[in-house]
């Protein structure tokens, strides 16, 4: 929740991980025989106005971005168990035909244009990624010249690696400019028009803002396709930059900001940051079997020197699941995902060789039909481009829909019943809405007179999670400054190692110490002993600006136990607690009775009235009117009828 000066804009994150072909990352790479990659996952960040809680009427604003790996035919075989096992292709494939099954699928679901960033290293001393490199733009230059110029491929390649190791570029500040370019090719959704301020004083960049312009706002056309050789440590990082470039877009669209930019360092940016992190940690944990080993910091080069040994263990971790556990887990997955059916007869899954037969199945039966060398997509979908094929009108989109009769007054679309469940028991503690990370609560500094803007930008030691951290971490952070006295001085500032996620171990050209920036630290030296100021609890005139009395007087104390008597639902009082607080003048102005009707009533039991029969009856009957299930008329009713109507009309 990024809370603007008290108006609630939602930023949810979504990643819908592709069901086919999915795996463990050395015993799933590249692509099956009909264009699935591996560790394929579409992600959208939606923006929603929290303010307006209608669907028909709120505005919200969403960009999708995609990573997967490279659509070829290629293996790593871990048998040697080898950190950093040898890539091999697989299947030669001169026509790419592999490659424009995969990228046929993303036309028709995404538009044009396809825009592909790879990460995998450029220049190595033994070919390693560079395998992967040279092929795929073999395979992008050939599909490329069938298609039209305005709707062709682009392909943009660079080594993250190299960038990341020299001391003179930012890899940040690079990424910037190419997540600029794509957002501006791509653009993104929007469900409500320009605003009249932009149309009256547009910014520079938004007239340069690509997508399709409809009346009820903006679409996005095409997508990012972003890839490594695992698709986990440089992608996410690479992808939360485009993000941040699209959020900008998002909340410039909505009114929020003034300029479509925001700078690091502020809320609004440590949210998205950490909403990405998580959402890197997941994908890698199910894929490469550990958390991102290289985060956005690590890339900025200011994480803390403590970061070193946890991209260790990390790196182990993941190192060891791939070498002991990644079978068993591709069978859970195979059999989750109905790849393995059992059968009488058939082998058990764990007596299988190998499951390359159940997710190649052109190796069980040949197809009648061969995909052309150079029409390689679908029929139809360049008619329609940049528009995406599955979401044009059309007969055969028409064919694909299933059309559901829902009454209005259903739960499952009423939206306020379904967002806060009234007929459910529920803690407002509990609530999605209340335990998501707030960017006031969780981010922004809790010292009065600071700018409560969640754009503007903050030094390191002023976000709320630094001053008012929970225990561990303030634990954590005592036992940071405790040894950072003893400590060696950090190392001089090279490269992050880029073979994180890809390699467990390095290679010859990628010897050398991980180096980061260390976080400054304030030790203050008072003779023998180093004493450590930690202010963790604030005191209240910091945190409300008043000082509470620190002795209640009686009539508050009297207020209060009346309260909570009431709230234990006691409306009758004791003789001792009525002698207790009978020297209180309040006794006469409080004066609770029983005001309910039930003859016991509190917070955990209800006893209902009795009701008659005939009340009973009118209630049944007026549930199976609501039903659509009307009663057939009596004597009785016949007879009231005509009285109403002698008594109208005649």
């Amino acid at each position: 929740e990024l809370l603007i000066y008290g108006r609630p804009i939602y930023v949810t994150l979504i990643a819908r991980r592709s069901s086919k072909f999915a795996g463990t990352r050395f015993l799933k790479r590249g692509s099956n025989c009909e264009g699935d990659v591996a560790n394929e996952v579409e992600t959208e960040q939606i923006l929603y106005d929290a303010s307006v809680m209608s669907f028909s009427t709120g505005s919200y604003s969403s960009y999708v971005q995609v990573r997967g790996s490279v659509p070829l035919y290629w293996s790593q075989d871990i048998s040697t168990m080898m950190p950093k096992p040898p890539i091999t292709l697989d299947q030669a494939d001169p026509y790419a035909h592999v490659a424009a099954l995969h990228f046929d699928q993303m036309l028709q679901r995404f538009g044009s244009p396809i825009i592909i960033l790879n990460l995998v290293k450029e220049r190595e001393k033994r070919k390693h990624e560079r395998i992967l490199s040279e092929e795929l733009v073999a395979a992008v230059t050939y599909l490329n010249q069938f298609l039209p110029p305005e709707h062709a491929i682009i392909y943009i390649p660079w080594d993250m690696a190299k960038y990341t190791k020299s001391k003179l570029c930012n890899v940040l500040d690079r990424l910037n400019v190419i997540a600029e370019n794509v957002v501006k090719k791509t653009g993104f959704f929007v469900n409500r028009p320009d605003s009249y301020c932009s149309i009256l004083r547009p910014d520079e960049k938004w007239n340069e803002l690509g997508g399709c312009v409809v009346s009820t706002g903006r679409l996005q056309t095409g997508v990012l396709r972003t890839n490594c050789v695992d698709c986990l440590d440089r992608t996410n990082t690479a992808q939360f930059m485009v993000g941040k470039c699209a959020l900008a877009y998002q909340l410039y669209s909505l009114g929020l900001i003034d300029k479509p930019n925001l700078q690091f360092d502020t809320d609004a940016v440590r949210l998205f940051e950490e909403l990405y992190e998580d959402h890197g940690d997941t994908l890698s944990l199910q894929y490469g079997g550990s958390q991102l080993v290289h985060r956005v910091k690590t890339y900025r080069k200011i994480a803390p020197w403590t970061q070193h040994s946890k991209d260790i263990m990390q790196t182990l971790s993941r190192y060891y699941s791939n070498a002991f556990s990644d079978a068993d887990r591709q069978d859970s997955i195979n059999l989750f995902l109905g790849v393995f059916k059992p059968a009488e007869g058939k082998p058990h899954l764990w007596e299988l060789p190998t499951d390359f037969y159940l997710h190649h199945k052109n190796t069980l039966s040949l197809s009648q039909t061969r995909q052309s060398y150079t029409y390689w997509w679908t029929t139809g979908v360049l008619k329609h481009l940049p528009l995406p094929f599955d979401e044009v009108t059309c007969a055969e989109n028409r064919r694909k829909l299933t059309v559901k009769k829902f009454h209005k007054y259903e739960e499952e679309i009423d939206i306020h019943n379904e967002f806060f469940r009234p007929y459910e028991l529920s803690s407002f503690d509990e609530t999605f809405c209340l335990a998501m990370t707030n960017s006031t609560r969780d981010f922004m500094p809790k010292n009065v007179g600071i700018d409560p803007s969640p754009f503007t930008v903050r030094k390191p030691d002023e976000t709320g999670k630094s001053v008012l951290g929970n225990k561990n971490n303030r634990e954590e952070t005592v036992l940071q400054r405790k040894t950072a006295a003893s400590a060696p001085p950090p190392p001089s500032e090279e490269a992050v190692s880029s073979s994180s996620e890809d390699d467990s171990g390095t290679d010859k050209e990628d010897e050398g110490a991980v180096s980061q920036r260390s976080t400054p630290v304030k030790v203050t030296d008072t003779g023998d002993n180093t004493k450590i100021t930690e202010n963790v609890v604030q005191s209240t005139k910091d945190v409300y600006g008043v000082n509470l009395s620190d002795i209640p007087s009686e009539d508050d104390l009297a207020i209060y136990a009346r309260f909570v008597e009431l709230g234990q639902s006691q409306h009758k009082q004791d003789k001792g607690s009525q002698q207790f607080c009978s020297k209180h003048p309040l006794d006469k102005v409080i004066n609770l009775i029983p005001i309910s009707s039930f003859s016991q009533d509190n917070i955990y039991e209800v006893q209902p009235p009795r009701a008659d029969w005939k009340s009973i009856e009118i209630f049944h009957a007026h549930i199976q009117a609501g039903r659509g299930n009307m009663q057939p008329l009596g004597r009785d009713d016949f007879l009231m009828y005509r009285e109403y109507i002698r008594n109208r009309y005649m």
